[in-house]
């Protein structure tokens, strides 16, 4: 069966841009994409036995607009895919990297 689980928008330890304020979307969507590619280096690219596994950015509706989180979509049937999800949520980051600093401008 296909599901996901929820990542997150940012290393933990790190400040992320804040749902309401100006510029939220591209710069939420930009961290997305920066935390993708950082779980890419660390944890290597999502495995291609299933059709639809992977990471990617998943908009969810709030009261003070829509929000965007890295999301890992996997299916059930394919434990390899199963494993890299669970293995995303695991052991995402803490901290941004010295390459997704330079590609947030920090």
């Amino acid at each position: 069966m296909k599901d996901f689980i929820y990542i997150g928008s940012a290393p933990c330890d790190e400040e992320c841009t804040q749902v309401g304020t100006p510029g939220y979307s591209e710069r939420a969507k930009k961290e997305c994409r920066a935390l993708i590619a950082q779980i890419r280096r660390v944890l290597g690219n999502e495995p291609e036995e299933a059709a639809g596994t992977g990471l990617r950015i998943k908009g969810e509706n709030h009261e003070y607009g829509t929000y965007y989180e890295v999301v890992c979509s996997y299916d059930d049937d394919f434990p390899e895919s199963t494993k890299y999800a669970y293995r995303c949520e695991a052991e995402c980051p803490q901290k941004w990297d010295e390459e997704a600093k330079l590609e947030l401008g920090l």
